[in-house]
């Protein structure tokens, strides 16, 4: 099943200080979702933002809120998260003892049920709950922290498990160092769904971020159809020529 390349700017890398400005601005460029990364400074390094601040900014757009959890626990959250305005909740594979419970309670609690892996986590791990997703997040890189770089090493597993999802109605997203110098080889790999932090806040305007959003869209609509240089069946690396025949 072919969908639609979506571009999800993570406001992890907006102006805070201006953070409903820069979710109008992403808005207007063109963004599909907006992905909201909450980090709880225990699951992963790092800590965001919660709940609270997901309803203040819920209003400046119709967007889909693409609401990334990277906390542990998360079952006691996702009422709160959904409340807030999540519209797509997803948590880690990692981050309980029982994933299927918990994808389970976010569509109880009438969300799309989205897991992540990080990149040391096999696609294995998410085997028995694919009929419970709406959607499938590659980390590619070690999550906690913005503006790191793309491990290429995700590539083969975005292609494994782009193999396994097969006709069910899952979207495959890619968050990490995603940048239009690899769009085409992520896309390549099967995924379908983009999320960009630095590569889509550069230049402190709408416009800006517009040719930002659409300079990598572009790369990943383009990545769909070329074969690697080499002409094997091999994911695309980042960075190779598009060969369009």
């Amino acid at each position: 099943m072919t969908r639609e390349i979506l571009i999800a700017p993570s406001i992890l890398a907006a102006d805070f200080a201006r953070l409903g400005e820069e979710i109008a601005a992403i808005d207007a460029a063109g963004a599909d979702w907006i992905h909201c990364d909450v980090m709880d400074g225990h699951f992963v390094p790092n800590i965001s933002f919660g709940a609270d601040i997901i309803k203040a900014i819920r209003p400046v757009t119709k967007k889909i809120f693409d609401v990334h959890l990277m906390i542990a626990p998360v079952d006691s959250y996702l009422e709160a998260f959904a409340k807030a305005g999540a519209d797509v909740i997803t948590v880690h594979a990692e981050a309980g003892p029982h994933l299927d419970r918990s994808l389970q309670a976010i569509r109880a609690l009438g969300k799309k049920a989205g897991v992540s892996l990080c990149p040391a986590t096999p696609e294995s791990a998410i085997e028995y709950v694919l009929d419970r997703l709406d959607l499938i997040l590659v980390m590619t890189v070690n999550p906690g922290f913005g503006g790191q770089s793309f491990l290429e090493s995700q590539l083969e597993k975005i292609a494994r498990i782009r193999a396994i999802i097969g006709e069910r109605p899952i979207r495959l997203e890619v968050d990490g160092g995603v940048t239009r110098d690899n769009a085409a080889a992520i896309a390549a790999a099967g995924a379908d769904t983009l999320v960009a932090g630095s590569a889509v806040f550069r230049g402190n305007s709408s416009s800006a971020y517009a040719a930002n959003i659409a300079t990598i869209r572009f790369a990943a609509e383009a990545g769909r159809v070329p074969k690697p240089p080499d002409g094997s069946t091999r994911p695309m690396r980042a960075g190779e020529r598009v060969l369009v025949r």
